[in-house]
């Protein structure tokens, strides 16, 4: 607007070529700010590290975990565009009074195998949950990959379903090593660093890209769209419904405190931890 009220008369393409000029560039905000830290923050990565390193050459599994954000069954909006001959319609407002359920979905991503595996809850993301998950992975694809796995490493926030402060996550994770007689090595990223964990730039980016602008009308519907999950470097999905009810607001047993197995580490025990299967 300066230009024209100077008299001059400036084209896109040269505003195009001056931008460029003078690299400037369209860019999308960047969530590299962290709100928060951690003194054992380095210290965690390093163990971190070691731990993949060792389960690796040791040929044990390292799995990546955690749960994507719940979703709402219906004919709901959806982020992305599809080729179609018609409209898309769905409802103008996304009341959950509205929807004919909900679907959460719990991944797994096999840092060696370059592999997805996604347990689709329709109920509630609780320790309960995610523990069922790791069963269902286990028997369904562990085993068969890992005949010979000694332990497994698991790789998870600190929050939700697998919280690092909550003692019933370490009581139903105790009774997964008892029934799957495998024991399973638990490291927490640190609190503020859950981008770092694998499963959330190897894999959910490319289910999340599976799944934009399809209505989710039904929970078959998410299977079936998730499967599809794939890249051109060889990543698979393989997905599970769990058509479960959990129960909110579980308590650990009274006495798991004075009595758990849970095996800590002396370096960093609050985030590494082992549950050793007991016979």
């Amino acid at each position: 607007m300066n230009l024209l009220k100077k008299g001059y008369s400036v084209s896109r393409n040269i505003v195009r070529y001056l931008l460029k000029k003078h690299e400037y560039v369209k860019r999308k905000a960047q969530k590299n700010i962290t709100m928060g830290g951690h003194p054992d923050r380095n210290a965690q990565f390093e163990n971190i590290t070691q731990l993949k390193q060792d389960y690796l050459d040791a040929g044990n599994p390292v799995i990546s975990m955690d749960t994507k954000k719940k979703e709402l069954l219906g004919t709901f909006y959806r982020n992305g565009s599809l080729y179609t001959q018609a409209a898309i319609q769905t409802n103008d407002h996304d009341f959950p009074s509205s929807a004919t359920g909900s679907v959460i979905p719990h991944g797994f991503y096999d840092l060696k195998r370059n592999t997805g595996y996604i347990t689709l809850g329709t109920s509630h993301d609780t320790s309960e949950f995610a523990c069922d998950s790791l069963f269902q992975w286990w028997v369904n694809e562990g085993i068969i990959h890992y005949p010979k796995a000694k332990s497994l490493l698991i790789l998870c926030d600190g929050g939700g379903s697998n919280s690092s402060r909550h003692y019933i996550f370490k009581e139903d994770l105790q009774k997964t090593a008892n029934a799957l007689g495998l024991e399973i090595r638990i490291a927490h990223y640190p609190p503020y660093t859950s981008k770092y964990n694998p499963i959330e730039h190897r894999f959910f980016p490319h289910v999340t890209r599976a799944c934009e602008g399809v209505v989710f009308d039904s929970v078959e519907t998410v299977k079936t769209l998730i499967s599809r999950t794939s890249t051109s470097k060889g990543l698979t999905t393989i997905v599970h419904i769990l058509d479960k009810i959990y129960e909110t607001g579980r308590k650990y047993a009274a006495d798991f405190k004075e009595i758990m197995p849970i095996v800590f580490d002396t370096h960093l025990p609050k985030w590494n931890y082992r549950a050793i299967p007991q016979e």
